[in-house]
Formats: structure tokens, sequence, C-alpha cells
């Protein structure tokens, strides 16, 4: 039977599952509107904050993608009080990029439809009202937090929950991306990019694809190989299919980080910085940070 603390890491998993929706339609957003047609029309202000908030929104995902790596990395997937400081830490930590890279898109469009200066009061408005509601309200009504229960031995079936929830956590974010990317590459702007930009997207939308089928798999095998039964060779299978699937993932969206900046700025330079750093964010905080921890000793 699920602890106390059990219940509450699934339930920190299952808010980071409800933050990341919104992010992902506004990356969609960011990623997609770069290939539209009058894109072109845009002010110089307007492309630089589409190419902002795609930044922002990469930085909020990344973050709320982390507690399901970490916990599957570091803690084995075992219900620990880190596991659950990691939860709540990333998803506070994501709140401000993604209101910020909603701000970014807000302008986009503003500045299109009423002018930059209007749309930039439309953008700060927007990114303060969320700042607001996401921060401000839980701030005022913030209570007392009580001692954490105590950590005991998670049983297999919790492991198998959180672990299915937290192949929800991340599949989203492959699946709009993945959505997007079939669409962009029927787009005239699309065509008129270099060669080499459809190549590096294939391979984008190849690693993607990989993703998302990597983290589908654990319920197909769930369902007809063990059909539905908690098994440990499952959980170290599925575990193992959902660690991978961050790899490619955060390669592909790199890789298409590429493309979007070299089609706003058309600089190979800075497109391949951006996607650098985009590479070096997600594998350092889906890998290296989880990794880094592994051999801290549990807090009794």
């Amino acid at each position: 039977m699920p602890t106390e603390l059990d219940t509450r890491l699934k339930t920190a998993l299952d808010e980071s599952r409800l933050l990341i929706l919104g992010a992902q339609v506004l990356f969609g957003f960011t990623f997609q509107g770069t290939f539209q047609e009058l894109f072109e029309q845009l002010s110089p202000a307007a492309k630089v904050m589409q190419c902002i908030g795609l930044l922002l929104l990469s930085l909020s995902m990344s973050l709320l993608i982390l507690p399901s790596m970490y916990h599957q990395v570091s803690c084995e997937g075992e219900s620990v009080h880190r596991a659950l400081h990691v939860a709540t830490g990333a998803a506070g930590a994501s709140l401000l990029p993604m209101t910020l890279g909603l701000g970014a898109c807000a302008f986009v469009i503003s500045d299109r439809l009423v002018g930059p200066g209007l749309g930039a009061l439309i953008g700060i408005g927007l990114s303060v009202l969320g700042i607001g509601f996401l921060y401000g309200l839980g701030m005022t009504l913030r209570k007392p937090a009580r001692p954490l229960p105590p950590e005991n031995e998670t049983d297999l079936k919790t492991k198998i929950e959180q672990l299915l929830t937290e192949a929800r956590v991340i599949i989203p974010g492959g699946q709009a991306l993945l959505g997007f990317q079939f669409v962009a590459t029927l787009t005239k702007a699309f065509e008129n990019l270099p060669v080499a930009a459809h190549v590096i997207h294939a391979c984008s939308l190849g690693l993607v694809a990989l993703s998302v089928l990597l983290l589908m798999t654990p319920a197909a095998l769930h369902r007809i190989a063990y059909h539905g039964e908690d098994s440990t060779e499952f959980f170290r299978i599925g575990s193992w299919l959902v660690i991978s699937a961050a790899l490619p993932l955060a390669l592909g969206i790199a890789l298409d980080i590429f493309v979007v900046i070299l089609r706003v700025s058309n600089l190979v330079t800075l497109a391949a910085l951006a996607a650098a750093a985009s590479a070096v964010l997600f594998l350092g905080a889906w890998f290296a940070f989880p990794v880094a921890l592994r051999r801290v000793p549990r807090k009794h």
C-alpha cells in the first residue's frame, strides 16, 4: 500500500505533468510560428522575442522533466525525501521562464496587431499577471510545511505507477514537437532553408520520433507482455526505456532550436551556439545532475 511519502511524490509528479502541458503548447507555437508565411512581416524585435520565448520555454520544459529523471536515475524509483525536494523545487523554478515565455509569445502576436508599444505592455502585463497567479497567490496563502513522513522501502506497485506517470510527464513535449516538425516540412519557409538545415531537421525529427516510441513502449509492454501485472522485470525495463528516451529528446530539441535560430537570424554560428547551449542544459539537467547525486546516501 502506498505510504504518505509515495502519495506526496506522485502528486508532485502529476503537478509537473499539468504544468508541462502549458509549456508544450507555447513551445509548439514558438517553433511552428517561425515557418508561417506572415512571419517575415514581423518586426525585428518580434522575431528576437520569438527566439527568446523558444529558449525560455525550453528551460521550463527541462526543469519540469528533471524530477522524473532524477527519481529514476538518482533514486532508482524509490520514494525518498530528496526526490520530493527536487520535484518541488524544479516545478517552482519552471514557472518563471514559462510565464516570461508566455509574455514573449504575447508580444509577438500583439506587436503585429497593435504595434510594438502596446504589444510590449501586453506582453509584460501578461507575464506579471502570470507571476502574480503562479507565485504571488501561493506565497500569500503559504502555510507552514508539515514534517516529511519517514522514508520506507517503496513497494513495486507504487514504483510502477510512478514510472508510468513519469513517462506521461515527458511524452507531451515530444509528441507536440513531433507533430509540429512534420507540419513544418510542408511550408514554403522550410523549403527555402539550406539543404544542411533540412538534414538537421530530419535528424531531429527521427530523434524525437524515437523518443516518443521509447516512452510509449512501457505502457504497451505492461499490458501486452505482463497483462498489466506488477513485475520487477517490467519495472527494470520500463525505467531503462524512460531514461533512454530523454537522450534523443534532448538532442532532437537542440537540433530543431538550431533550425529555428538559423531561420530567424541566418547566422550559423548563433544557431550552433543556441543549439549547443540547449543540449548542455537538457543533458545536464536530465543526466549529469541525477548521476552526480546518485550515490548520495539516504537520510533517515
